[in-house]
């Protein structure tokens, strides 16, 4: 892919590779290394990206890499969720530490449905899962946040 369409896609969707990157390693730096490494797959490699499709390809990409490094560095100790991660309000940080405490199965619906606003099909396609999985794991994934911050 030419650099100039790469760097294109890198500053449209640079955050949300983060941010996707960060629900499942809850490091930052590890988050940050996911990003170049997927954007320096792009360079490297001759990867065409369908117009329009880009931001379902990317988050592809980053939740298939973030699965290998996390099944391969099982053993390696990461480094615990700075608070200073992107968020300014207290309340919007309580919440994001809420998300990112869940269980990964949980965490990467609620990050892919609710922050990034992939629709149910979507993400069952992106994580292999039915769409009722999708559902029944947003579901649960509410209730636990609702308790946390006693609502019922």
């Amino acid at each position: 892919m030419e650099q100039e369409a790469v760097l294109v896609l890198f500053d449209r969707y640079a955050d949300m590779v983060y941010r996707v990157a960060l629900s499942y390693l809850r490091s930052p730096q590890e988050a940050e290394d996911v990003v170049q490494t997927v954007f320096l797959r792009l360079l490297e490699g001759n990867i065409a990206v369908y117009p329009g499709k880009e931001r379902a390809f990317l988050t592809k990409v980053t939740i298939n890499h973030c699965k290998n490094l996390l099944s391969t560095a099982r053993k390696h100790e990461t480094v615990a969720l700075d608070e200073t991660v992107l968020l300014t309000q207290p309340e919007d940080r309580d919440i994001f530490l809420a998300i990112v405490d869940l269980p990964e199965k949980y965490r990467a619906v609620v990050v892919l449905h609710c922050i990034e606003g992939y629709s149910f099909r979507e993400i069952s396609e992106f994580l292999h899962i039915g769409i009722s999985a999708v559902s029944m794991r947003l579901h649960r994934a509410k209730s636990i946040l609702k308790k946390q911050f006693g609502r019922n």
